[in-house]
């Protein structure tokens, strides 16, 4: 094969893009809905640079037509959106109609379109109201996301197949509720185990209540993992390095809901910060339920040792708020450059991680239990410029697209069944505690004028789409 031969996606896979409700949204206070956890956050001073919130955003809740209409001049097969609490349920409480006929009129201008809406019920946006009676540490919670996915359901079931759970669990547990980072701001070691376990529990409940109310749907949910390898393969601090961040990135949600438990070195690692207390008997047969769809959000690998780096990457957002370490046991483990390109974001572009990841993930979850994997966010930031003539040449970004495609289709050739891809993001958005510094998408958003560019990135996406080959 020449570098110049077209390497054919299968027959089936499905090309989108993804967004999150409170990141392209705005109207947070329009038609009843009221805070979520990310509108408290945004007012807290430092929590996001430059005090930006999402209050705004890409102003979809109004412009959603013409963004579907982008969707569709990209050649997107499905688009992958997030349902808002806030907006449904307004304060966690009863149905907003309001609220429930914007996703409804959504989804019917996706239909008309041709465009195959997949949905998520959570993504990260929890009501305020909740957080303020415990949030996701709280064990009602996770009963009350069970009605809540019943209540979207009622109103979109007829015409929605495909439905996901819960985005990124791990960034809403251990990223908001131990280092601080995220919504709502907590630094608790103990508050972030309880939160994961009860995503997890939410998750399971959720999905057998739908499956109940509907067998025909397809049903999962949605992980950021990452492969963590040691400094040294020789050293047993870095080894064991590896292992905790394996253990308390990946395993903590693929465990539980492929294999029905916790794995053990997991367990003796958080021993002593409530994690056992807070499982209760039966969590992990709901936990366990089984899917039919694994969605593997990927950015980057991560390289750790016990040893700290000379020249360490910029981890999180440099905002003025003090946070911790997400992990609760990990004490003692720091990540090392690998000498890679990087994004805007100071991640490093590693797409053969993508490869061994989407590998492992089959060979040892997905695959023995029948559940399809999709790739359902994989993008990069850049510092996009708009030239002279109206275009954005942002050359980084379609390398990154294109060679994470490559992956995808080497993955495939190593026997793993890939079934779709959802690049992050269809729009320039809100990107949480950064604020509006930075770009992840295949459209430029002009915050001011609410303009759509759609830049080289997305121009070449859709000839990929077109041609359903990367050539």
């Amino acid at each position: 094969m020449t570098i110049s031969d077209p390497r054919a996606f299968p027959p089936g896979f499905l090309f989108g893009a993804a967004t999150a409700a409170y990141q392209i949204e705005g109207a947070t206070h329009e038609d009843g809905r009221t805070d979520s956890i990310w509108d408290a956050f945004s007012r807290v001073p430092g929590a996001v640079i430059n005090g930006e919130s999402g209050e705004i955003a890409c102003d979809h809740y109004h412009r959603y037509r013409d963004d579907v209409a982008l969707m569709k001049d990209l050649g997107l097969q499905t688009y992958r959106f997030s349902t808002s609490w806030s907006r449904v349920q307004p304060d966690g409480g009863p149905i907003n109609p309001k609220g429930l006929d914007f996703y409804s009129r959504l989804v019917d201008e996706l239909l008309d379109a041709g465009i195959k809406p997949w949905l998520t019920l959570h993504h990260w946006d929890l009501p305020q109201a909740l957080e303020e009676k415990g949030g996701w540490a709280n064990r009602d919670t996770s009963y009350l996301f069970r009605d809540y996915a019943l209540n979207v359901h009622d109103a979109l079931g007829d015409r929605v197949d495909v439905w996901t759970t819960l985005n990124e669990p791990w960034c809403s547990s251990f990223l908001s509720y131990t280092a601080g980072v995220h919504a709502p701001g907590r630094q608790s070691k103990q508050a972030g185990l309880a939160a994961g376990h009860h995503l997890l529990l939410g998750h399971g409940l959720a999905v057998e209540a739908l499956r109940d109310r509907d067998p025909r749907l397809e049903l999962g949910i949605t992980l950021n993992l990452t492969v963590a390898k040691p400094v040294d393969p020789s050293s047993p601090g870095d080894m064991d390095a590896a292992r905790r961040i394996d253990g308390q990135f990946n395993r903590f949600f693929l465990d539980p809901i492929f294999r029905g438990a916790y794995p053990d070195d997991l367990l003796q690692d958080v021993a002593g910060l409530g994690l056992t207390e807070v499982i209760h008997d039966g969590d992990l047969a709901h936990i366990a339920q089984p899917i039919d769809a694994l969605g593997v959000n990927y950015y980057h690998g991560e390289l750790v040792s016990d040893r700290p780096a000379e020249h360490p990457l910029l981890a999180q957002a440099p905002t003025g708020r003090s946070t911790s370490s997400p992990f609760p046991a990990a004490d003692g483990v720091f990540n090392h450059p690998q000498g890679l390109p990087l994004t805007g974001m100071e991640w490093e572009v590693q797409p053969d991680g993508l490869r061994e990841l989407l590998g492992r993930v089959d060979n040892e979850y997905a695959g023995p239990a029948g559940t399809k994997i999709y790739v359902t966010e994989n993008g990069a930031a850049y510092d996009d410029t708009v030239d002279s003539d109206g275009g954005v040449r942002d050359v980084e970004r379609t390398e990154f697209l294109r060679s994470h495609l490559a992956a995808i289709l080497d993955a495939i050739d190593e026997g793993v069944e890939v079934h779709g891809y959802f690049y992050w993001s269809l729009l320039d958005n809100f990107e949480w505690a950064w604020g509006y510094e930075k770009r992840f998408g295949l459209v430029r958003v002009d915050y001011e004028s609410q303009e759509r560019i759609i830049k080289d990135s997305g121009l070449a996406y859709a000839k990929i789409i077109r041609d359903r080959a990367l050539s």
